[in-house]
């Protein structure tokens, strides 16, 4: 196979799970009038949960397959949440999508390492990339540092201009690492006749880093084909995807979904309409600057931990305090770096972390990070209070803040948690203490956003 095919292949790849958006009407066998169509008929079908999110799929779908004969160009951001960055993870990579009339007219892919070369430097990094990474010019890999994925993506774009990039985007789409293991569920595992072992859900992600940091040297492999791995899998996977039943199809429209609704896929596009059915279903991965009550988001960036998030397990226990005149919160974030040797993938974690609360919210203590460097800053209609957190292999930090919140928080008391692109599985406690002293306490696993509302 030609290297440009197999480049081909890796970007269908990570496109289907855009494409599966339209694919699901297709699945339904909708040809006429696909939006009204399929609304009716996914009242119709019991099992289909949440009805609405899968009305916003339909949509998207009769966007994207129109026969309008119009090109639509799209800018996809692959994102590696092994190592975490606000946004969702480190950007490697990134793809430029054509679809006319419902089929795939153009694919690129281009490696930032050369890409960024053209954009020219100057554009001061946000802190603290320079003083942690000694990185002083901010460029596109970098370009994913807000919490707010519509601002993500017109950074990007942005950088892509300065790189003199000429397409013009409809949309630009966030793809975490973790898209790969939901498409191995549905295939199931997968050999490839060049490398050893089997890749699966499971073990495909970390078999894959593996394979292009170390493994390709004991192969006998060349550096600069060390990612020859990931096209040959992606062939693979597009192989069996192509012979999908009409169940497996829904099997991965369900997952798609999920990835959706857990910001592993984050969607921003330039039509009004477009971006505001993504925000209302909760597909666009925006910080939510309407919600005026209680707010709460937690957002790491790992600076120079190489991998390490995919050893790195959190919690959090958030307390809010009505019972006095003045509302206050103290949150406790634990980290524990389960990994246990210094290596090609993990070292000590280091992270700098923001943590967004209601604008009006005031810092009275903190501890667990460096309180000799804690930056404050006010952002999307929040505010921040931010500094660095190091976790040694093998230990356990806490991060403790204390602060106070507006007054009116405490009227009719409701809270939003809005969880961090590239996180999974973050167990969390809520108690609530009442204008009674009364505790309330909800546990949570903050899969995806979570909202309180009493």
């Amino acid at each position: 196979m030609s290297k440009a095919r197999s480049k081909k292949f890796w970007i269908i790849f990570w496109s289907v799970a855009i494409i599966f958006l339209a694919g699901f009407w297709l699945v339904l066998e909708v040809k006429n009038n696909p939006t009204g169509t399929i609304s009716a008929a996914i009242d119709w079908v019991p099992w289909l949960s949440n009805k609405e999110e899968l009305k916003s799929m339909a949509y998207f779908g009769n966007y994207l397959l129109k026969q309008d004969d119009r090109e639509k160009t799209f800018m996809l951001i692959f994102q590696n949440n092994m190592e975490l960055r606000p946004g969702g993870g480190y950007i490697g990579t990134f793809g430029i999508l054509k679809m006319k009339n419902g089929h795939i007219t153009g694919l690129q892919t281009h490696d930032l390492s050369n890409f960024d070369g053209r954009v020219p430097n100057g554009i001061p990094t946000p802190y603290p990339m320079e003083e942690t990474l000694k990185v002083a010019d901010w460029k596109m890999r970098d370009s994913n540092w807000s919490p707010d994925w519509a601002t993500n993506a017109e950074k990007a774009e942005y950088f892509y201009q300065l790189g003199q990039g000429q397409e013009k985007f409809d949309g630009i789409i966030g793809i975490n690492t973790d898209v790969l293991a939901s498409f191995l569920k549905v295939t199931g595992p997968i050999t490839l006749a060049d490398y050893p072992g089997t890749y699966d859900s499971e073990n495909a992600i970390l078999a894959l880093e593996y394979q292009v940091e170390k493994g390709y040297a004991t192969q006998g492999i060349d550096k600069g084909d060390r990612k020859t791995v990931m096209n040959e899998l992606a062939e693979a996977i597009m192989q069996r995807v192509e012979t999908f039943t009409i169940s497996q199809k829904i099997d991965l429209a369900r997952i798609i979904l999920t990835d959706l609704n857990e910001k592993d896929i984050q969607l921003y596009f330039k039509d009004a309409a477009l971006e505001s059915y993504a925000e209302n279903v909760g597909w666009a991965g925006n910080v939510d600057q309407k919600w005026q009550q209680d707010y709460l988001a937690m957002v790491d960036a790992n600076l120079g931990a190489f991998k390490s998030d995919y050893y790195m397990q959190r919690s959090f226990d958030y307390v809010i305090d009505l019972s006095g005149d003045v509302p206050k919160a103290n949150l406790k974030i634990t980290y524990t770096h389960t990994g246990k040797v210094k290596d090609w993938m993990t070292r000590d974690y280091l992270s700098y972390l923001r943590v967004y609360v209601p604008s009006g919210a005031w810092l009275e203590n903190s501890t667990g990070w460096d309180n000799n460097n804690v930056q404050f800053g006010t952002e999307l209609g929040k505010k921040y209070f931010g500094s660095i957190v190091k976790v040694p292999l093998g230990e356990t930090r806490t991060v403790e803040i204390s602060y106070t919140l507006p007054t009116d928080i405490a009227i009719g008391y409701n809270l939003l948690i809005q969880k961090e692109s590239g996180l999974h599985n973050v167990p969390g406690k809520v108690t609530i203490i009442g204008k009674d002293g009364q505790s309330k306490v909800t546990t949570i696993d903050l899969q995806k956003d979570w909202k309180l509302d009493q």
